[in-house]
C-alpha cells in the first residue's frame, strides 16, 4: 500500500509523523514522495495560529486533489480544537491527539487497511538513512500541565503523558540498526517529562546515553524551567550535543507577567550562565513574541536589551495574533501592526548581528560536523557539501567528488560565509554560516 505523510507545525508533529511513518514501513507500505499517487494519505494538523489551522485546511484539500482515491486520515490540534472547519473535507477517519501514538493501529481497524503482520518485516529494514535521513525526531511526552495566556496547546494537546524509558531507548536502538547517527528528543514540555510517573527529563537523560549508542543526543525546545542541576551535569557527556533551544517570548518581565510565564528574565539569565559553564560553544537559541497585548515602548526596549545580553546564537521571531479561546486573545490594548512590523525588523536586525559573532567566535576551531549531504541533491552539480555542528550551526565543507552523507566528520572553521552569498546558493536561506575545510589529518 502507497502512503503519503504530511504535517504542519512543531518538532513534535515531526517526531509523531516519523513515528508513524517507520511503523507503516515496518508493516509493508511504501512511502509516496512529492507528486507520486498515494492509497492513503495521513495528515498531522497544526492549530498553534489561527493561520495556522487555515494552512492545515489548504493542504487537505491540496491533498484530496492530488490523491482522489485515497483514504484521508488525518490527526493533530487543528481536528481537536476546529473539527467543525474540518468537518465539510470528506475526511475518511480522524484520530484525536490523545489517540495518536495509536494511529496506524486504529486507521488499519476502522478503515481495514491491508497491512502485514507486525512481525513480517526484517529489524532495520527500513533503512531512514537510505533516504537522505541522519536524524530522527524522538517524541518522548505530549501535553502541558501550564497555561501561557497566549497559547493553544494545552486544549489541544491535554495533560502531559510520558513515554517509558526503556519504549523511548528502544526507539532509539532501532533508529541506530537503520543508520540514524543523531536524535531529537522532544515533547510539547520536554521538560516536564516524568512529571506523571515519578521520573525526569535527566533520569530519561541519563537513560539514553548509557542504553543506546546513538552517536548525539540532542534536545527540541525545552521551557527555561523544571531543570535541575542533574540535568545541566549531563551536558558533559560528548555525546550531548551543546545546544539549547530556550524559548524566552519576552525580554520584559512585566509582559511575561502577562504571558503568564513561569521564568523571570534574571532566572534566565541564570539558565543561561548554567548551561555555557557546561560547554565554551553552548548554543542557545530562543523565541520572541513581538507586539504581546499592552507592550509598550519601553518595555520592548528592555527585550531589545535583554537579547543582547543572552547573546542568542538565534531567535525565532513571531508577530504576535490573537488566538481565539486563549486569555491572551481577550486582553486589551492591542499593539498596531506597523508597529509590530518595525519592531519585527528591528529585532531581526539585531537577530543577525549575534548570530554572526556567535558564528565568529568558532573560527579557527575543529568540530565534528554531521555531514546531510550536497545543497542541490546532485554530487557532479555542488561544490560543496552541508551539514551541523554540535552546536546546531551550519557549515559547508568542500565537495571531496565522494558523497559523505551521514558520517561525522571533524572539520576546521576557516570563517563565517556572508547572507548575500549564501543566498546565492540554491536551496540555501539568506543566513550567515560557517564555511570550513575537512582536517584531512583525522579524516
Amino acid at each position: 500500500m502507497r502512503v503519503k505523510l504530511s504535517t504542519l507545525g512543531c518538532r513534535l508533529n515531526e517526531a509523531e509523523l516519523a513515528g508513524w511513518s517507520r511503523e507503516l514501513e515496518a508493516r509493508g507500505c511504501r512511502l509516496s514522495g512529492e507528486g507520486d499517487a498515494a492509497d492513503l494519505v495521513v495528515v498531522n494538523t497544526c492549530a498553534v495560529t489561527a493561520e495556522a489551522v487555515r494552512k492545515s485546511r489548504k493542504l487537505l484539500r491540496r491533498l484530496q486533489r492530488e490523491n482522489p482515491r485515497a483514504r484521508l486520515v488525518v490527526s493533530g490540534c487543528a481536528v481537536s480544537l476546529e473539527a467543525h472547519q474540518l468537518g465539510e473535507l470528506g475526511i475518511d477517519l480522524v484520530v484525536p491527539n490523545q489517540d495518536k501514538d495509536r494511529l496506524v493501529a486504529i486507521a488499519e481497524e476502522a478503515l481495514q487497511l491491508p497491512l502485514m503482520p507486525e512481525a513480517a518485516t526484517e529489524p532495520g529494514a527500513a533503512a531512514l538513512f537510505a533516504r537522505g535521513r541522519q536524524r530522527a525526531f524522538v517524541k518522548i511526552q505530549d501535553g502541558c500541565r501550564y497555561q501561557c495566556s497566549f497559547c493553544i496547546t494545552t486544549r489541544a494537546r491535554g495533560e502531559e503523558r510520558s513515554r517509558p524509558i526503556a519504549e523511548v531507548c528502544a526507539e532509539i536502538n532501532q533508529l541506530v540498526a537503520d543508520g540514524i547517527q543523531e536524535v531529537v528528543l522532544t515533547g510539547v514540555h520536554a521538560a516536564g517529562y516524568g512529571s506523571d510517573c515519578a521520573s525526569s527529563l535527566s533520569e530519561l537523560l541519563a537513560a539514553v546515553l548509557t542504553e543506546t549508542d546513538v552517536a548525539r543526543v540532542r534536545l527540541g525546545s525545552v521551557e527555561p524551567w523544571d531543570l535541575p542541576e542533574r540535568f545541566w551535569q549531563l551536558f558533559a557527556h560528548p555525546r550531548m550535543m551543546p545546544h539549547l533551544h530556550l524559548p524566552l517570548q519576552s525580554g520584559a518581565d512585566s509582559v511575561l507577567k502577562r504571558m503568564a510565564r513561569r521564568c523571570k528574565t534574571a532566572d534566565f539569565a541564570r539558565l543561561a550562565e548554567l548551561a555555557r559553564s557546561t560547554h565554551p560553544n553552548f548554543n542557545i537559541t530562543t523565541d520572541i513574541i513581538v507586539g504581546f497585548p499592552g507592550e509598550t515602548e519601553s518595555e520592548w526596549m528592555q527585550t531589545l536589551a535583554f537579547v543582547e545580553q543572552i547573546g542568542f546564537g538565534g531567535l525565532h521571531i513571531f508577530n504576535y495574533s490573537p488566538r481565539q479561546g486563549t486569555r491572551a486573545a481577550e486582553m486589551s490594548d492591542p499593539v498596531p501592526t506597523p508597529v509590530k512590523r518595525a519592531r519585527s525588523r528591528a529585532l531581526q536586525t539585531l537577530a543577525q548581528r549575534l548570530k554572526r559573532a556567535w558564528l565568529q567566535r568558532q573560527v579557527g576551531s575543529v568540530q565534528e560536523v554531521l555531514i546531510e549531504g550536497f545543497v542541490s541533491g546532485q554530487q557532479d552539480d555542488a561544490s560543496f557539501q552541508l551539514g551541523y555542528t554540535p552546536g546546531y550551526l551550519l557549515a559547508r565543507v568542500p565537495n571531496l567528488g565522494v558523497d559523505l552523507s551521514n558520517r561525522l566528520l571533524p572539520v576546521r572553521i576557516k570563517g563565517v560565509i556572508d547572507p548575500d552569498e549564501v543566498d546565492r546558493r540554491p536551496g540555501l536561506q539568506a543566513d550567515p554560516m560557517l564555511g570550513a575545510d575537512l582536517v584531512t589529518a583525522l579524516f
